[in-house]
């Protein structure tokens, strides 16, 4: 399916949506405060050992300790970048975490969950290194290809060129897109890879623990190395300066795809041009309106997601089992995309509307399970019960959206959800940016919680300083304590208030 990408870059936030067929499929934000770490490698120092959890808790320099398990930690052979392991270790198996590490012991780990809540990283001493083609594992010896190459011939013919290719106590794992690629794209990617591992090896060998020794590349950056393929029709950018260095970073990792790199330049924002920010506000919501009236309700929590759908105001033609398994049909399909949308992780729990008949039953399963595939993160599915439900896990790497852009409710107790401040501040500059390319107005007075007023105006470059001088605009902020933390008012001359008009639809 053709897909296209799209970047929104400002100054406290960069987004980037994936369309497939001019829907949202995939959302990703970025802010200076929760910059990914996935990816990044460290020299770290254990902590703690507990041997009840088999786990261990390694210092690698940031707030919370990290978190590693023993199913994370390799064989001793390959865990022995340092030398911490005596000969005599190094032929048993682990089966015990307090037999592999003991406290203060330097260890090389690599990030592969981003820290969540009140929980540290997730960590592993299985390290990779990702390029545009492969992925290099240093002290493995295996070679794999991507599941998504379905092809055994072209699997076969892969295979057999990156095990010509490979470097001595290196695995190497090929990537999707790297389906039709020649000898030679493939020489220069694990060229460069095994320079990199040389570099992170000898700082490694310098450094004192803990220290951060790789920093993978940023979001937009592995977004393009990891998903820019023919079936991607258009990358659209509304930065000049960010235009230029994807396109500079492309020159070197796919040239060919460079044609594919656009530049936004019209005045009204990029996400509203194409449709995105309403679809975004849509994502935010609990309840979610499906085709012919039935809806889903989301609700999630940090220990699991619940899904229920309701048949609403969908009564159907026919008889009640078909109109409950239309509706069925098409709760499935959206709960995949709404899934995906919203990366939700961890457990789900689907609560279909019942039905007696197992080959609808199977139907909806099937259909669900279908509708999941286009989803790159791994998941495990139960069958359907008896009484509709399916449960089913699904790869959690980074926090849901929900927890992204939102915080608890300071009002019903941490039961419910308002977007965060910073949320609302860049819904705020964004009304401001929409006004300008909609209106001739030139005055406003914006009126909002004194906690959010403060996000806005603080320091000498605040803002809204740089939103006048950027939209030529003159915005008055006044301090209101009865209006809520995520909600805000916006008035021109005469107290008229306009605040509606520029909002998203």
């Amino acid at each position: 399916m053709e897909r296209d990408i799209i970047i929104n870059f400002s100054p406290f936030e960069t987004r980037l949506a994936i369309l497939e067929e001019d829907k949202l499929v995939e959302l990703w934000v970025e802010r200076p405060e929760n910059e990914r770490m996935v990816g990044d490698i460290y020299k770290g120092e254990v902590k703690a050992v507990f041997p009840g959890m088999q786990a261990a808790f390694i210092d690698i320099g940031t707030e919370k300790n990290a978190f590693l398990h023993l199913s994370d930690i390799t064989q001793p052979k390959k865990l022995d970048i340092l030398e911490e392991f005596p000969k005599r270790k190094r032929k048993k198996t682990h089966s015990k975490i307090e037999e592999l590490l003991k406290k203060d012991q330097k260890i090389l780990v690599q990030v592969i969950k981003e820290p969540m809540g009140t929980k540290g990283a997730r960590v592993t001493t299985s390290l990779s290194l990702a390029g545009r083609y492969v992925v290099l594992a240093p002290g493995e010896n295996h070679i794999a290809v991507s599941r998504r190459i379905n092809e055994y011939e072209e699997k076969k013919r892969l295979k057999k060129i990156v095990s010509e290719l490979k470097p001595e106590s290196f695995g190497l794992i090929v990537r999707t897109v790297a389906r039709g690629k020649e000898k030679k794209d493939f020489r220069s990617d694990i060229k460069a890879l095994t320079k990199l591992w040389g570099r992170i090896k000898k700082k490694a060998d310098k450094k004192k623990a803990p220290e951060l020794l790789h920093q993978d590349i940023g979001m937009v950056f592995s977004v393009m190395r990891d998903l820019l393929s023919p079936q991607v029709r258009d990358v659209v950018i509304d930065s000049k300066k960010e235009f230029k260095r994807i396109h500079s970073y492309l020159r070197v990792i796919a040239p060919a795809m460079r044609s594919k790199i656009k530049l936004y330049s019209k005045d009204i924002p990029i996400f509203d041009f194409y449709n995105i920010e309403s679809q975004i506000d849509r994502m935010l919501e609990r309840k979610v309106w499906i085709k012919k009236g039935a809806y889903i309700v989301i609700d999630q929590t940090e220990a699991m997601v619940t899904i229920d759908v309701n048949t609403g105001r969908y009564v159907g033609k026919s008889d009640q089992p078909s109109t409950i398994l239309q509706a069925n049909l098409e709760a499935a399909k959206e709960i995949a995309r709404q899934i995906r949308l919203r990366d939700i992780g961890g457990l789900i729990i689907i609560d279909f509307i019942d039905m007696d008949s197992k080959e609808d039953r199977r139907r909806v399963y099937d259909e669900f399970r279908t509708a999941l595939k286009a989803d790159r993160s791994k998941f495990s599915l139960l069958p359907i019960s008896d009484f509709g439900l399916v449960e089913m896990t699904r790869e959690r790497v980074r926090p849901s959206l929900i927890f992204t852009l939102s915080d608890p409710c300071p009002v019903c107790g941490g039961s419910g959800r308002i977007l965060s401040l910073q949320t609302m501040a860049q819904k705020i500059e964004r009304w401001f940016k929409r006004a300008k390319s909609l209106s001739a107005q030139k005055d406003y007075r914006l009126v909002a919680s004194p906690e959010l007023t403060r996000i806005l105006t603080w320091g000498r470059k605040s803002r809204i300083r740089n939103l006048e001088r950027e939209l030529r605009l003159k915005i008055e902020v006044e301090e209101n304590d009865e209006i809520s933390l995520d909600s805000f008012k916006i008035f021109t001359e005469g107290d008229l208030e306009v605040t509606d008009k520029f909002k998203s639809k």
